[in-house]
């Protein structure tokens, strides 16, 4: 049967994979007890715990089990290394997306290390949780987790009493979750893994010295801030919700970011030329990117989520779009988190008929007379024709020797808005292109 021979083909697929890992284990029992650990995450147990999956693997208790993770010996750095090339081997794509995430694991006691009552995403609320950084690697071939870091809040990294009851080393201090995720990423493009972006939630993406970071490993990035998050520039200083709010109503363009389960996921999509300096240094920029559901919400509101991005010039707004769309970011590897309240990328285009002007009908632009309108220019115009911010490609009229490309691999953009649920053809490309920016 086919069933067979695929589970002959995963069995074998498994034993290559141990084999190439069984120089990290220093005796055969912990690297048997690591594959039967292995397997029974992978089985389709009701409920994966120390005593489900040592009875998977025919034990009468769990001691097994918890020895290998808490006193064997091996080294637990070198598996995850070799995992990384493994999953390079099978994924890697020079267009690939480092994804940060991070994940909260429920507790009841107080021993677990870095144990404590903090807020996880994953139950949407404060609770007394553990909580892991994770680094996933995603290209068109599929995507995987590769890293990981368990964050200690400085309620433990100060008790060094407590640190040695749970095994936590003496040189292991305080870090941010930020510095977690840089020391995952750093170790990932130091050992050569494919990646051209870098995405991660707001609580990465917030934080400009994160950012600042990856502009100085020249790796191009689309994080999600607060509508709240600052742009400041020798023009002025704005939120990123005022700088959206005096996008024109040309700037938005509506998008399909991949197809869903009722067919195209569509959002309008904007995208501002900020000005300021990337530290990534010439032929780098910054960008604003803005995502507008179609769709209001029970309190009759678009919502719309907010990006800062930094790529090299010349970088497409569709590049941009895919790497920021859901099929790109964690929720991919780890399930929906719940947004904590008071803090989230998404904000609400109230609908008070008939205030300011807006690229929404009956919807207000919060512009206030005590800020400076953000400068209409850095506005990426659509062109009738479908414009492109970057260079002209093979196929445009800019290459005459070429046959012209029938349409985008990424995206599919309509020469005019169309009313929600429909779509309109994609045009043909031309090498018309538009380039803005502020001087400063």
């Amino acid at each position: 049967m086919l069933v067979d021979e695929d589970l002959a083909a995963w069995s074998a697929g498994l034993e290559e994979l141990f084999a190439r890992v069984a120089g990290r284990f220093h005796r055969a029992e912990p690297r048997l007890r690591a594959r039967a650990y292995v397997r029974g995450l992978l089985a389709p147990l009701a409920g994966k715990n120390g005593w489900t999956l040592a009875e998977a693997a025919g034990d009468s208790t769990p001691n097994g089990m918890q020895r290998l993770l808490n006193k064997a010996a091996w080294d637990v750095d070198g598996v995850r290394d070799e995992a990384r090339a493994y999953a390079v081997e099978h994924l890697g794509d020079t267009d690939g997306v480092l994804v940060v995430d991070e994940t909260g694991f429920l507790k009841k006691g107080t021993k677990s290390a870095g144990v404590q009552r903090q807020y996880s995403g994953t139950a949407g609320r404060i609770e007394n949780c553990q909580l892991g950084v994770f680094c996933a690697y995603a290209t068109v071939k599929g995507r995987t987790l590769i890293d990981r870091e368990l964050y200690l809040p400085k309620s433990w990294t100060a008790d060094r009493a407590r640190c040695r009851d749970a095994g936590i080393p003496e040189e292991v201090e305080f870090a941010t979750k930020q510095v977690l995720a840089q020391r995952m990423l750093a170790r990932a493009l130091d050992a050569g893994v494919p990646a051209r972006w870098v995405t991660a939630d707001e609580a990465y993406g917030g934080d400009s010295k994160f950012r600042r970071w990856l502009e100085r490993r020249r790796v191009g990035y689309v994080v999600a801030v607060p509508s709240s998050a600052p742009i400041v520039s020798l023009a002025g200083s704005w939120r990123a919700d005022q700088v959206v709010a005096d996008a024109p109503p040309g700037a938005w363009k509506r998008l399909s970011c991949g197809d869903g389960a009722k067919g195209p996921r569509l959002f309008d999509w904007a995208v501002a030329t900020l000005p300021s300096v990337s530290e990534a240094g010439s032929g780098w920029r910054r960008w604003l990117l803005a995502r507008r559901s179609l769709t209001r919400n029970a309190k009759g509101e678009l919502e719309i989520a907010y990006y800062l991005c930094g790529a090299p010039v010349g970088t497409a707004d569709e590049d941009l779009i895919r790497v920021a769309a859901p099929a790109g970011r964690s929720r991919t590897v780890f399930r929906p988190r719940k947004p904590r309240s008071g803090s989230t990328s998404i904000k609400s285009a109230a609908t008070t008929p008939g205030t300011a002007t807006s690229p929404l009908p009956c919807s207000p632009t919060p512009t206030s007379p005590s800020r400076p309108l953000f400068p209409q220019k850095c506005w990426q115009r659509p062109h009738s024709t479908h414009a492109r911010r970057n260079q002209a490609s093979p196929g445009t009229p800019d290459h005459p020797d070429t046959e012209p490309e029938q349409g985008l691999s990424l995206v599919d953009l309509a020469t005019k808005t169309p009313a929600p649920g429909q779509t309109s053809p994609l045009p043909a490309k031309t090498g018309k292109h538009h380039e803005v920016m502020l001087e400063y």
